[in-house]
């Protein structure tokens, strides 16, 4: 089969080119597991440490998925190579899953080395794939190739060295992936990739990053309900239950009732679609599935432990969840909207007052104000663009 093959040809009209294909949601299946992985490890390692570990390893695991989403936006998922592609990506995405709760622990090498298969692997088939069908992608995945090649050195020897060193080593790995697309990949003699070079389908990257978001959602609710289900229902852990619930609608209320279809749009109908998908899709999404993971452990905590005081890390949890979501919708918005919205920064400051009065209130009732402000900004949001739902930034 010849490389060119592979790339997707997409139509000027109708939105065939956007669909994503059954191919792909089967591979993002390994990603609700290692979204479960990741509220688990964050639930049984609530302190600071913890916290941070567990974001080091949502930006690794959001990184590999977002890499290969590109990869089906330029390539045909449902084209034999390219399905093997994402099955043998799929059996690496367990080992990296399975390894998340004893990552920095026992099970650092298995992590690490499946994080740099997926990575490296991913970059060496689109090598070959596009080697004589796309040379200035080809030339743009060789600079990638580079970077990942660089920050592998230091996921392998973070994996390797005491555990002490783990974490700088790997967050020095994170930092290399994190700055690579911003500085558009730059390597000596090859250059810069430019964003008006990247041949990108706006309406996939889009729907494959809202679908992201329902994994996240979904996930949510499957651990809270999993943890009620436990419990011997009473009227506390009950109204937890219904907080939780609650908050995942807001949430998806928020995120999908005007924002995404009209950020949609306009990567869709852009000259530089690939910016778009840059700033908007690649880097502040991380933010919002973060919020929602956060929202997950969060809602656990709230169910299982309802009254008494609420810890600093309980604090951080329950409230810091959605104002982390917040901030990355109102970022992904003013981004893609051309304007911050009122509505997020006003739900950011009320939040910000829970936390300030939150030494008065108990897990249950935190979480209950906390939820109450993203209903009101989904609210909010509805009615001040109300009769504007289906219109887009020219």
């Amino acid at each position: 089969m010849q490389p060119r093959t592979l790339l997707r040809v997409r139509p000027k009209d109708g939105h065939a080119h956007g669909e994503v294909k059954f191919v792909e949601l089967f591979f993002d299946l390994v990603f609700v597991f290692a979204i479960t992985q990741l509220s688990h490890l964050l639930i049984e390692h609530m302190t600071p440490g913890g916290l941070v570990e567990a974001g080091l390893l949502l930006v690794a695991v959001w990184w590999v998925w977002i890499y290969t989403s590109w990869v089906t936006n330029w390539l045909e998922p449902e084209k034999t190579p390219v399905r093997v592609l994402l099955f043998v990506l799929m059996i690496a995405g367990l080992v990296l899953s399975a390894s998340v709760p004893k990552a920095f622990e026992t099970r650092a090498l298995p992590f690490a080395c499946a994080y740099v298969f997926m990575q490296l692997g991913r970059c060496a088939f689109m090598l070959w794939a596009l080697r004589d069908a796309n040379p200035v992608n080809h030339r743009n995945f060789q600079r990638i190739t580079i970077w990942l090649s660089i920050s592998a050195l230091f996921w392998i020897a973070g994996a390797l060295a005491p555990a002490a060193w783990r974490l700088p080593l790997w967050g020095a790995a994170v930092a290399i992936e994190l700055c690579s697309p911003a500085f558009g990949f730059w390597t000596p003699r090859l250059g810069a990739s430019r964003t008006t070079d990247w041949d990108v389908s706006g309406d996939h990257l889009a729907e494959r990053c809202g679908l992201f978001v329902i994994i996240a959602l979904g996930e949510s609710l499957l651990v809270t309900g999993a943890t009620w289900a436990k419990l011997t229902w009473n009227t506390a852990n009950t109204f937890g239950m219904v907080l939780a619930a609650l908050s995942a609608i807001a949430m998806w209320w928020i995120y999908f009732h005007i924002g995404a279809s009209r950020a949609r749009h306009l990567i869709a109908h852009s000259t530089d679609p690939g910016h778009l998908g840059r700033i908007g899709y690649t880097y502040l999404h991380i933010l919002i599935v973060a919020g929602i993971i956060l929202g997950a452990a969060a809602d656990e905590i709230v169910i299982a432990h309802p009254h008494g005081a609420v810890s600093a890390m309980g604090v951080a949890v329950i409230a810091g969840g959605p104002v982390v979501f917040l901030i990355g919708n109102l970022l992904f918005k003013w981004v893609t909207a051309g304007w911050p919205p009122l509505s997020h920064m006003g739900g950011i400051v009320l939040l910000l007052v829970a936390i300030a009065v939150s030494g008065w209130l108990s897990p249950l009732a935190l979480s209950a104000v906390t939820t109450a402000v993203l209903i009101v900004v989904a609210i909010w949001e509805h009615h001040s663009l109300k009769g504007n739902e289906g219109a887009h930034p020219a």
